[in-house]
């Protein structure tokens, strides 16, 4: 894609200003790093706080009667019980159980906030659009930018430029006022961090970045170190660790499915692919994504190859590399079950060589969500 078919955030030119290195993403050109360098940003977000340009991803607001129950024939997801003011993590499924994309929905009392990847925004509005009926009005909403503030400082830096935040939990969402601008902000981001998302007019992106790049603890961080944070968190990136034709049952997202909707609960089945998701979590799947510790220092990356001692393949990483936070290489994989089940020692193949590798039960780096 050409620069000049590249799309542009509202915050394109600020980006420029501050030095940013701009790349090619979903078909945005956007900031991949700052001057201070992308371990240096991973760090400062774990440390202070981080503010993000997220406005390539897609806000969808969908409104009219009954919304809920609709997005419940859709999503594997218990909507009907999410209370107003609320954030839930969600997914779209094929028939064949794979995932489409994954999304938070908000229920924001009048209506319904999605937000998706940018590379499936247009694709998941146009599904939708095909399986809500005519009654259920659904808005792309191209004239507002997406940033978000991650950090243990983030809290505090919110605190002093919109009050009413800092009693905000984990997935809360509400209607703000921050540094004067009129804002929707959801307690949420895609680090492990505490921190929020704010959803802003594209006429007031720039000052909104401005007044909280003001903060002394902010910096300005792109997507490589975005990247990164996600990784140590344990998170999925799509494209990467799921797509249409992974399921949740093999993504490991089973808890993002509750059990009032899984079979024998309360509202069990009735969305795309529920049959598929069924006979998955009764017969089992093939593969499993999972969390790898590598031995020494060599950062393993996509598309390595996990083996067993003789060197037989069984499975391959799909998203890894170094974490500055932990100070060694991290990745995730897909692998065989029936090995995962065995316990059978692990190895990735690198250059000739096998390093040996273990299976991890929790995320690289704890989550801090602030739960009150």
């Amino acid at each position: 894609m050409s620069d000049s078919s590249l799309k542009r955030t509202a915050l394109y030119g600020l980006h420029v200003e501050l030095g940013a290195k701009m790349v090619p993403f979903a078909g945005y050109d956007m900031p991949v790093q700052y001057p201070l360098g992308v371990k240096k940003e991973h760090l400062h977000t774990r440390d202070a706080a981080g503010l993000f340009d997220v406005s390539h991803m897609g806000q969808i607001r969908l409104s009219g009667d009954n919304i809920a129950a609709e997005l419940e024939k859709i999503l594997p997801q218990d909507v009907i019980g999410l209370p107003e003011g609320r954030q839930r993590y969600g997914l779209l499924l094929n028939e064949q159980g794979g995932i489409l994309d994954d999304l938070m929905f908000a229920n924001r009392g009048e209506d319904f906030l999605v937000v998706v990847n940018a590379a499936c925004k247009d694709a998941d509005a146009a599904w939708l659009r095909r399986h809500l009926p005519d009654s259920i009005d659904l808005q792309l909403q191209e004239d507002r930018a997406l940033l978000a503030l991650q950090g243990p400082q983030a809290r505090a830096v919110m605190s002093r430029l919109a009050p009413s935040t800092a009693a905000m939990r984990f997935m809360d969402t509400g209607y703000v006022s921050v540094a004067g601008l009129a804002c929707w902000v959801s307690c949420s981001g895609y680090s492990g961090e505490d921190g929020y998302e704010i959803s802003v007019a594209n006429s007031d992106a720039e000052a909104l970045a401005r007044a909280l790049l003001a903060e002394a603890e902010v910096e300005a961080i792109g997507l490589g170190a975005r990247d990164s944070l996600r990784l140590e968190a344990g998170l999925c990136l799509y494209g990467h660790d799921m797509n249409s034709e992974r399921s949740p049952i093999e993504a490991n997202l089973l808890w993002a499915i509750q059990k009032c909707r899984r079979p024998g609960g309360d509202r069990a089945g009735g969305y795309s692919g529920a049959d598929a998701i069924a006979r998955q979590l009764d017969m089992g799947v093939a593969e499993q994504r999972v969390l790898l510790d590598i031995q020494g220092r060599a950062p393993v990356r996509e598309h390595s190859a996990i083996v067993n001692a003789e060197g037989e393949r069984l499975g391959e990483v799909c998203s890894g590399g170094f974490g500055p936070t932990t100070g060694g290489p991290i990745a995730m994989a897909y692998i065989s079950k029936a090995a995962i089940d065995e316990g059978v020692p692990l190895f990735a193949a690198l250059r000739g060589k096998l390093l040996p590798v273990s299976l991890r039960s929790g995320s690289f780096v704890a989550p801090r969500y602030y739960r009150g």
